[in-house]
């Protein structure tokens, strides 16, 4: 009883956290809270996600052992930030989800923005970078097995990955100059938007080409050799 009880509980989390909470955090945060307290709520939507991770294992050893992996995937992703012009969080979150599981693959995508904006900026916008780069990574994990095996789809789910972060950062724009949603002006957004979507695009279709094999037999091995 108490094991049907535990799986209740992590699938409520698994679900609720990605698809609810961070999401209803994020539209809070720009139109309720105080633009002071941005931070607060980044910080809240970590501890959210990091819930999300705890739900996604059962055995202590194995979960520390994954949480070292997602270290130092956000810290990679971290520094590739600094590249000009291109950035690689979706493809370490993408890469994440598929070896990792969608858990790993939504904590690598929220942390790797709320730790690498300390350094390009703090700000309202930050817990919808989160959430944009953690659902990623999520749906990564639930696709990992056609996304492994084919790499046509997995360049097409990198571009369409692009698309989708540029549509949840033009909700924000909307809510930010608008104090509220309006299908207009996100039309707008989305349009006048279209060179940055075009070169997220490009990033993660480059990324992916070239980091997902090597970084994928580096992970497959971790994986087998530690039992996770």
């Amino acid at each position: 009883m108490l094991m049907i009880k535990n799986d209740r509980l992590s699938a409520a989390v698994r679900y609720s956290v990605p698809f609810v909470l961070v999401p209803c955090l994020a539209v809070l945060g720009a139109l309720v809270l105080d633009e002071s307290r941005h931070l607060l709520v980044s910080l809240i939507a970590a501890a959210l996600a990091l819930l999300l991770f705890a739900a996604g294992f059962d055995k202590k050893k194995i979960g520390t052992r994954r949480m070292v992996i997602c270290a130092v995937m956000t810290a990679l992703a971290f520094a590739g930030r600094f590249i000009p012009f291109l950035n690689p969080i979706t493809a370490m979150a993408i890469i994440t989800g598929i070896y990792m599981g969608s858990e790993a693959g939504f904590l690598v995508g929220s942390l790797s923005a709320l730790l690498s904006n300390f350094y390009f900026g703090q700000g309202p916008w930050t817990v919808f970078q989160m959430l944009a780069w953690g659902l990623i990574g999520f749906f990564a994990g639930a696709l990992s097995k056609p996304l492994k095996s084919n790499t046509v789809f997995l360049l097409i789910y990198g571009a369409l990955c692009g698309v989708l972060y540029s549509f949840i950062m033009d909700i924000w724009t909307v809510l930010w100059y608008n104090r509220g949603f309006s299908w207009g002006l996100y039309a707008g957004a989305i349009v006048s938007a279209i060179p940055y979507t075009a070169s997220y695009v490009f990033s993660n279709v480059l990324f992916l080409f070239f980091l997902f094999k090597p970084f994928g037999v580096k992970l497959e091995r971790i994986k087998t050799k530690y039992g996770i």
